[in-house]
């Protein structure tokens, strides 16, 4: 079993990013089949027909291969910066791969048994360019269009995650987290992983919330990643499941259909620049609904940092809950 054993320091340095190109990475695992990895059949099908336009392009092949049951290649899936890391980040830093370490990745999966087109592929002097072509591409395809919504639910652990950490230390933020990751004197155990006893030594942990993760969780213990958890965000199974929350029919006759989805969506607090995003809709536009919803007492706001949290008042639960009729 993998341990990290962590110091006060590391609380201290302990940070948050999002790796755009992590969950895209499952998501093109998961619809290449055959294992689905967690994501629900009718999230696949919906994305079946886009992803067909993808399966000729050799990318694709030569992708597949550099993963096995137990690792996956880091060149391709660099490590995220930050909170706010987009797909073209990551991009351009698979391009900037420096070559000593992609030669080092690509002798040893290139050890074990592919298609002999795979391995042509990734010999070619512009392998890394093509890959990140054909990442461009599927990032269209098949996750533009929901990444505002998957982000939004991504940033809300967050906020939750760093505030628990903040208050209470490792113990609260790691509660949830996943069934095989256990805090247990003064070090973190990642259960079904293998390694050594590592110490974080003062760098801290990065902590990686992703949506096609789930339900299983990564570990990062190696460069060029610094020690980091890749974990299913709070939420995500109900999102992957039943799709994203919808405007209640009942409350968007009362207040009008951006209103009642806006406060559908704050069961978690989440901030204005978050719902704009995850909506399409101007952050002017939102912060006006929130102030109606705020005046009228169906949300409540909270500072985090330099961000204005919002979420649903009691009475905002009520309003979003559908009621039965009462039998006579």
């Amino acid at each position: 079993m993998l341990r990290f054993v962590v110091g006060a320091e590391d609380l201290l340095r302990t940070r948050f990013a999002l790796s755009p190109v992590f969950d895209l990475l499952n998501l093109i695992r998961a619809l290449a089949g055959p294992h689905p990895r967690g994501i629900p059949e009718a999230w696949l099908s919906r994305l079946r027909s886009g992803f067909r336009t993808l399966r000729d392009d050799p990318a694709l092949e030569a992708i597949l291969a550099l993963h096995t049951e137990q690792s996956g290649a880091t060149f391709i899936c660099p490590p995220p910066r930050r909170l706010g890391q987009t797909i073209g980040e990551d991009l351009a830093a698979l391009r900037a791969a420096p070559a000593g370490g992609v030669r080092e990745e690509l002798d040893f999966y290139l050890g074990h048994r592919m298609p002999e087109s795979a391995r042509a592929f990734l010999t070619s002097a512009d392998m890394l360019d093509r890959i990140a072509v054909f990442l461009e591409a599927a990032w269209a395809v098949l996750l533009a269009g929901d990444w505002p919504r998957l982000r939004l639910l991504c940033e809300r652990d967050v906020v939750h995650r760093s505030a628990d950490l903040g208050r209470a230390g490792w113990a609260a933020a790691l509660a949830g987290l996943h069934p095989k990751v256990r805090w247990r004197d003064g070090g973190i155990d990642l259960v079904g992983r293998s390694g050594p006893v590592t110490d974080l030594g003062g760098a801290g942990l990065l902590l990686v919330p992703s949506v096609f993760i789930w339900p299983e969780y990564a570990v990062f213990p190696d460069e060029p990643w610094p020690k980091a958890i890749v974990y299913p965000a709070r939420g995500v199974a109900t999102l992957l499941e039943h799709g994203p929350p919808q405007a209640p029919e009942h409350l968007a006759a009362l207040i009008g259909r951006s209103r009642a989805l806006i406060l559908a969506m704050l069961a978690d607090p989440a901030s204005t620049s978050h719902l704009s995003r995850a909506l399409g809709m101007a952050v002017g536009a939102v912060g006006d609904h929130l102030a109606v919803l705020h005046r009228s007492g169906l949300v409540e706001r909270a500072r985090s940092g330099r961000s204005v949290l919002y979420r649903r008042t009691p009475l905002g639960d009520e309003l979003t809950t559908p009621r039965t009729p009462a039998s006579r």
